[in-house]
């Protein structure tokens, strides 16, 4: 199929280089349970500030990033559930206005949540508890950045 689409360019594929890679990914599993365990952790420390601090300002910000850099990391290093909470975290506070508006308590909830999905060894929708944090996460988001989005029509009229 790569070949097709670009093309018949691309020479013989070396099976054999493809094998090396996977092990070499497979031996790197404790690594990166180390890295996300080290990224999830600066999540915290930025959580603990917006508890101290609120969402507004540089503590916000601050937690912004780590679930944006949580939302990269979780698929490439086999925790797809966390990219899914991550993201959510990430579309709840992305902006100035949102911080300005969004519960503290319900990024505080996605961070325990991320966190419990790692400690747990909750890797993916396919785990009933992680799924179901996961869409009431979502959901609580998605009712959340919709009151934001209604704020405008509402000063207006």
């Amino acid at each position: 199929m790569l070949r097709v689409k670009i093309g018949g360019r691309i020479g013989p594929i070396d099976e054999q280089a493809i094998a090396r890679a996977e092990k070499a990914l497979d031996d790197m599993k404790d690594v990166f349970s180390e890295w996300l365990e080290t990224e999830v952790g600066k999540l915290e420390v930025a959580a603990n500030r917006v508890q101290a601090e609120g969402l507004d300002g540089e503590a916000g910000f601050e937690l912004f990033a780590r679930a944006h850099d949580l939302r990269g990391m979780g698929t490439t290093y086999n925790f797809p559930i966390i990219t899914r909470m991550a993201a959510s975290l990430s579309k709840l506070i992305e902006t100035d206005e949102k911080r300005a508006i969004a519960s503290a308590k319900l990024a505080i909830a996605h961070t325990g949540a991320i966190r419990a999905a790692l400690r747990q060894d909750i890797r993916d929708e396919n785990n009933p508890v992680g799924r179901a944090l996961a869409e009431e996460l979502e959901t609580q988001v998605l009712e959340m950045v919709a009151e934001f989005e209604d704020q405008p029509a509402k000063a207006a009229g």
